[in-house]
C-alpha cells in the first residue's frame, strides 16, 4: 500500500464513466464495473465516484450501478453526486461505500455536513470544493458541476466546512481538470495550509512528477487522478491504468 493516497476519481453520468475537460465535454470512457475489475487488478488502495450531473439534473443516486460497483470492488469506496439528505447517504454506505463526497449541498446546507459526520463519522465525509480562478487570478468557489459561481473565499470555505465535521476536503481545480498540465499548487498549498483535516488535491495531473508536486509543495495529504488514469496519454485512447507503485514510492520519498 503507497503511504500517499493516490486515488482514481472517476467521473459517471448515470451508468456510463466518462471524463471532462475543464468540466465541459463529457467523453464516454466506459462502463465502471469493468473498470473497477480493472482497478482490483492493479491492487489500487482507493476509489472514487462522482456523478457530476445528478445534482444539475436533480438525480438521486443511481443506486443499482452503486450497487454493482460495490459488489466487484476490492477496495475502500467513496461516491458524490445527488446526495440531498441522511437517508439517501444511509442507502449509499449499506451497498459497501465507506464514505459520501457532498459538494453542493454542502454549500447550500452545511448542516447536512455536519448531520452526516454525527452520523457516520468524520472520517466517512468528503467535502468537495471546485474552484475556478478569474481573470483577475481571484480563485472563486463553483457548485452545480461548476455551472453556478458564488462569491465565497475558498480558504475561508474549506475551514467552514472543516468545522462543520468534514472529515477530508476534495479540491477539484476547474481550470486544470482534464488537461495534463499539473496541479494548481498555488491553491493547493493555500487550502491545505488552512485546514488539519487531510486535503484531496484534484485536477491536471499528468504524470508522476504532478503528484509529487502535489504533495512537497501544495502540502496536500492525497491525490486524485482522472485522465491519467482512464487514457494512454494525452491525446490518446481508452487504457485504464495506474502509475506504477515502486515509482511512485520513490518519487515521494526522495
Amino acid at each position: 500500500m503507497l503511504k500517499t493516497r493516490v486515488i482514481p476519481c472517476l467521473q459517471l453520468i448515470g451508468d456510463s464513466l466518462v471524463k471532462t475537460v475543464k468540466f465541459k465535454d463529457p467523453s464516454y470512457i466506459g462502463d465502471p464495473i469493468n473498470t473497477v475489475r480493472i482497478f482490483n487488478e492493479l491492487e489500487v488502495d482507493e476509489l472514487c465516484f462522482l456523478d457530476i450531473r445528478a445534482t444539475a439534473e436533480n438525480r438521486t443516486p443511481n443506486m443499482e450501478i452503486l450497487q454493482q460497483i460495490a459488489n466487484e470492488c476490492f477496495m475502500p469506496l467513496s461516491y458524490g453526486g445527488g446526495i440531498r439528505d441522511v437517508e439517501t447517504a444511509k442507502k449509499i454506505m449499506s451497498t459497501g461505500f465507506e464514505k459520501v463526497v457532498i459538494n453542493t449541498q454542502a454549500f447550500h446546507n452545511p448542516g447536512l455536513i455536519t448531520a452526516l459526520s454525527d452520523h457516520f463519522g468524520a472520517q466517512a465525509v468528503i467535502a468537495s470544493i471546485d474552484v475556478k480562478k478569474n481573470i483577475w487570478g481571484k480563485y472563486h468557489v463553483h457548485v452545480a458541476d461548476g455551472a453556478q459561481k458564488t462569491d465565497v473565499d475558498v480558504v475561508a470555505y474549506a475551514m467552514q466546512l472543516q468545522e462543520a465535521g468534514a472529515g477530508e476536503i476534495l479540491l477539484t481545480s476547474m481550470d486544470r481538470d482534464g488537461t495534463w498540465s499539473g496541479f494548481d499548487i498555488e491553491l493547493t498549498k493555500k487550502v491545505a495550509q488552512a485546514i488539519s483535516i487531510p486535503l484531496i488535491a484534484n485536477g491536471g495531473a499528468g504524470g508522476i512528477r504532478h503528484i509529487e508536486e502535489a504533495i512537497k509543495k501544495g502540502c496536500a495529504s492525497a491525490v486524485g487522478l482522472g485522465s491519467m488514469v482512464v487514457y494512454q496519454q494525452k491525446g490518446m485512447g481508452v487504457l485504464v491504468n495506474f502509475p506504477d507503485k515502486q515509482e511512485l514510492e520513490k518519487s515521494l520519498l526522495s
